[in-house]
């Protein structure tokens, strides 16, 4: 099952961006929202989910945050835009753990997160970080030329 199965959350190789590191942190956070759905689903108990739900939130942030730099370091022209991007994205996760928190993990809740988490994922990564790769990319190679 890949990432476009609604039925899963699998890495799929198409979203690869091209950067190892964005690449990697990516994988992280599928294999993070994939551990919530187990667990979840699994019966594992609301120490799993909370602990992940923890990992996620805080590695939402260093993606991000990585994600940012290597705008900035290529002065990437939609850095503002895709940043605010990320900041509203870190603003929904933080309400969804609040929602977790005042309410506790149950099924239905960790299922929403899951939703949106996977949805905002594949639409960010599909559409605003294979933008900003292309353009990574194409500065690479024009650099590559010059020298």
């Amino acid at each position: 099952m890949h990432a476009n199965d609604p039925g899963s959350f699998e890495w799929d190789p198409q979203l690869e961006t091209g950067y190892d590191k964005i690449d990697g942190q990516h994988q992280q956070l599928f294999s993070a929202v994939k551990n919530i759905m187990d667990a979840s689903a699994g019966g594992k108990g609301d120490k799993v989910e909370m602990s992940t739900l923890d990992f996620l939130t805080i590695y939402v942030v260093k993606h991000f945050n990585d994600e940012e730099q290597l705008q900035r370091d290529y002065e990437y022209p939609d850095y503002l835009n895709h940043k605010e991007i990320h900041d509203d994205f870190k603003e929904t996760v933080t309400e969804l753990m609040e929602l977790v928190n005042k309410t506790g993990p149950t099924g239905k809740i960790i299922d929403d997160v899951c939703a949106v988490v996977r949805t905002w994922l594949l639409n960010h990564i599909k559409g605003d970080d294979f933008r900003m790769a292309a353009f990574v990319k194409d500065a690479d190679d024009k650099a590559m030329k010059i020298a």
